[in-house]
């Protein structure tokens, strides 16, 4: 199916060629502990209080930093994400999900959140989230089987940029969780190799959209801050 979206959007077989899908896991059960994991990615909004509270950096990245990561988006792109000043989020991108969030930063959020509500918050394993996503039936698509373009922000009928959290209702996976296809990757705990994690969700700038869905496995180095990355956390829930 992936590679089929994939050539039907793009027109080209590359992603077949290159075998981007071929380090999916074959479907299993498993039982997880109980735990619970934010609707929404978080945002530049619940980022700021976190940043305010704590002198954490703010997102963004300086020029020979983005060219070391040997991306195909250009470092003026990166200007519509990036704080102008320290806890200064971009004007009118509150409700955004945050990005160019190392795995550092988003675990140092993590910690910060423990602290402040007392609960233990984390990123999700790539098992947590995938099942959170897709519900406990393993549907191909949060909202069901078969790929819907108006339900997700993606490049087939998005802006080509980031949109508030929630804005497509309609691809609400079976548990409620929203965005979890197209808007940014998301930054899991899973290693994939050493000093390389696993994200999950396909983003804004994917067409088709083999790669939105909730069993493909990309991997990003830990330390990268992309414009297509960002993160929501899970809450462990006592078993007492």
């Amino acid at each position: 199916m992936a590679y089929r979206l994939d050539e039907d959007a793009y027109g080209h077989s590359r992603t077949r060629t290159r075998r981007w899908y071929e380090n999916e896991r074959e479907p299993r059960q498993i039982s997880l502990p109980a735990y619970a994991i934010t609707r929404d990615l978080i945002t530049n909004a619940d980022y700021a209080e976190f940043v305010r509270a704590t002198g954490h950096r703010s997102p963004d990245v300086t020029p020979p930093v983005w060219a070391g990561y040997g991306l195909i988006h250009p470092y003026s792109r990166t200007r519509r994400h990036a704080w102008p000043e320290p806890g200064i989020i971009p004007r009118g991108r509150e409700d955004h999900p945050v990005v160019m969030v190392a795995m550092s930063d988003a675990r140092a959020y993590a910690r910060w959140l423990s602290g402040k509500t007392g609960d233990v918050w984390r990123l999700p394993t790539e098992e947590e989230w995938e099942k959170a996503a897709r519900g406990t039936d393993g549907q191909a698509f949060p909202w069901g089987k078969t790929f819907e373009p108006r339900h997700l922000n993606s490049h087939d009928l998005g802006p080509f940029d980031t949109v508030p959290v929630g804005t497509y209702p309609d691809g609400a996976s079976p548990f409620g969780m929203l965005d979890a296809a197209g808007q940014v990757f998301e930054w899991t705990s899973s290693t994939y190799t050493t000093g390389r994690y696993v994200v999950k969700g396909g983003s804004w700038d994917d067409k088709g959209c083999g790669i939105c869905r909730p069993a493909a496995r990309h991997t990003r180095p830990e330390d990268l801050k992309h414009i297509l990355i960002g993160f929501r956390l899970v809450r462990e829930i006592s078993n007492s």
